[in-house]
């Protein structure tokens, strides 16, 4: 987008203006309506044009959030008028992901998957091939790179404040000891539903993210509650190509929470619990910018420390911005760069995904 110039440069008359790019999203569920919805609206350069829900109820509660939106029934009515629209978002429930993608990508529409792109590797990575064929952006929505801790861990590493990382250690733990029901709890895997592909598909892909590609997968896997069909314990080790070991666990049966990271190095240790608040702000209906208060930022008791046990020091939080993700996605429409997060990224995690399920099942460790 092009910078505000000053009204006293008799060049500002003449400047043009990009007109927005007209955004469709696809599902109003909790993903659309507390993530993506409100990050499109609050992203310069992008307009929530269209909302695909069949829910009277959500089509009331989205109009009234975003005054003057556009609802289709069904997301084929999306394909017919594809010249009037510029990207599509699709915050829909896991079995379409790939179906819709595939759609959008011949229909000539720039794409944003929530995650996991898809239920496997091969078919992430045949997503990835249409997608370049055609000249089209292809993203997913992989909003926890954008956490304050996961942030403030980055620019520890990057200033080796830690020396040489050996262990990685990363949590997302719940207490949920009774079922909510829902396709995330469905034991069908055409659902593409428990905990290593919802939580674990953030933690796995933090971890690549981190620490470059896994070598070897371990993994255990457990259907704790009464009337579970899939996963709600599960854990995986990775062994990355340079060394360091990520252990990783993600929980809906855990009462008591460990720390979210526990990362050790050669010269000191991060510590830090609990969760970035934007996820609760979003919930709250609370949005960037809204107030004028920091987005993202974390109050100090919720810092963590770092050091060692004999000299340990708190480290301020930088702030999370999930709201860098959409600004990625619009540049990446306007100049042709390279999204926030690509396909074959998600296609890495998804290798990672797919051996633990297969570690967990035989309980051998698996070779990438």
């Amino acid at each position: 987008m092009p910078t505000a110039t000053p009204a006293a440069d008799p060049s500002a008359a003449s400047e043009p203006t990009a007109a927005p790019l007209r955004v469709a999203l696809v599902g109003y569920g909790p993903a659309g309506s507390f993530f993506h919805a409100p990050l499109i609206a609050a992203t310069p350069g992008l307009v929530l044009d269209t909302i695909v829900t069949g829910s009277p109820e959500r089509r009331a509660q989205a109009g009234a959030a975003y005054p003057g939106v556009s609802f289709a029934a069904t997301a084929d009515e999306l394909w017919d008028r594809a010249g009037t629209l510029d990207l599509v978002v699709l915050a829909s429930p896991n079995r379409t992901h790939v179906a819709l993608a595939t759609a959008a990508l011949e229909a000539g529409l720039p794409v944003v998957v929530d995650k996991p792109l898809a239920g496997t590797a091969a078919e992430a990575r045949s997503l990835a091939a249409l997608a370049d064929t055609r000249g089209l952006l292809l993203s997913v929505f992989q909003n926890r790179r954008w956490d304050s801790d996961f942030r403030t861990l980055q620019a520890l590493l990057a200033a080796r404040d830690l020396g040489e990382v050996q262990r990685f250690e990363s949590r997302f733990e719940r207490w949920r000891p009774q079922l909510k029901g829902g396709w995330r709890e469905s034991g069908d895997p055409a659902e593409v539903g428990g905990l290593l592909y919802d939580l674990g598909s953030h933690l796995v892909d933090q971890a690549l993210t981190l620490f470059g590609p896994a070598r070897l997968v371990y993994a255990e896997g457990d259907v704790r509650r009464p009337g579970a069909a899939t996963d709600d314990d599960s854990f995986i080790a990775l062994t990355h190509a340079g060394g360091v070991r990520s252990h990783l666990w993600m929980s809906a049966t855990t009462a008591r929470l460990g720390p979210r990271f526990r990362v050790l190095g050669s010269t000191g240790g991060f510590v830090t619990y609990g969760l970035d608040p934007q996820e609760a702000a979003l919930r709250e209906g609370l949005r960037p910018g809204q107030d004028g208060t920091q987005w993202g930022a974390e109050p100090e008791s919720a810092w963590g420390t770092a050091g060692t046990d004999d000299a340990p020091h708190t480290v301020p939080s930088l702030p999370g911005d999930y709201p860098a993700f959409y600004a990625g996605i619009e540049t990446a429409l306007r100049e042709g760069t390279a999204p926030p997060v690509t396909a074959l990224e998600a296609a890495a995690a998804l290798d990672v995904i797919e051996a633990a399920r297969r570690s967990a099942r035989t309980g051998t460790t698996v070779s990438l």
